[in-house]
């Protein structure tokens, strides 16, 4: 079983560099998942602690999980509130127009039987917003940091296809599986920061994985 990277630690809240390829919840299908690693993440706590929101098997980077049920619910609270701030790195397959924005496309879940299920942009759908910036031009791809201020499901992967033109390299629901260079949907939480009233504000950055630095990334 691989160590896992502790990127912040207190008394209420750990900060995890999630490995690509790790799901946070059991897959139906079995497989290796963060459950696996909780005993060992009590570090010294009775309890083991708790994921606090999710992030996609593949996608790597920052994990915010809650070491007691108070802090849980405090946590809870600072992402409905929107006191949480993230950043995310990606690869499109493909160059936006311009070097930056905002996305505003409202997402909904849809499912057939040869596909399965997806997210796509909807008008009645759940409000979805994401900003981003061209970090750096990567031959026939690009290096987007993207600011979502919403945590829809899939969002930043269905926001670079319809709002950006490119879907994320390697993405096999949205169209870049199967790439050359990318073993995943290429996409890595790089930041997370916590307000929390009274206290020091939790921050965390996880570096980049070596698939995204073998792209030649120079300037995330």
């Amino acid at each position: 079983m691989a160590d896992i990277t502790i990127l912040y630690e207190d008394g209420e809240a750990l900060v995890i560099d999630k490995p690509s390829g790790m799901a946070v919840d059991r897959p139906r299908k079995g497989g290796i998942c963060l459950e696996d690693h909780l005993e060992r993440l009590k570090l010294g706590f009775q309890r083991p602690p708790v994921a606090v929101h999710r992030l996609d098997t593949d996608t790597s980077g920052c994990l915010l999980l809650a070491r007691n049920p108070k802090a849980l619910a405090r946590f809870n609270k600072a992402f409905e509130e929107r006191l949480v701030g993230k950043t995310y790195l990606a690869v499109l397959a493909g160059r936006p127009e311009g070097t930056q924005g905002t996305i505003e496309l409202s997402l909904s879940k849809i499912s057939s039987a040869e596909k399965g299920w997806r997210m796509i942009p909807a008008r009645k759908g759940k409000p979805a917003v994401s900003h981003w910036e061209l970090v750096e031009e990567l031959g026939p791809h690009s290096l987007i940091r993207f600011r979502p201020e919403t945590g829809r499901t899939h969002q930043l992967r269905v926001h670079a296809l319809a709002g950006l033109g490119a879907p994320l390299l390697g993405d096999p629901v949205y169209g870049a599986g199967n790439a050359p260079g990318a073993k995943r949907t290429m996409l890595h939480a790089e930041s997370l920061t916590v307000t929390r009233p009274g206290k020091t504000a939790i921050e965390a950055r996880a570096p980049l994985p070596r698939d995204f630095l073998a792209l030649g990334i120079t300037d995330a």
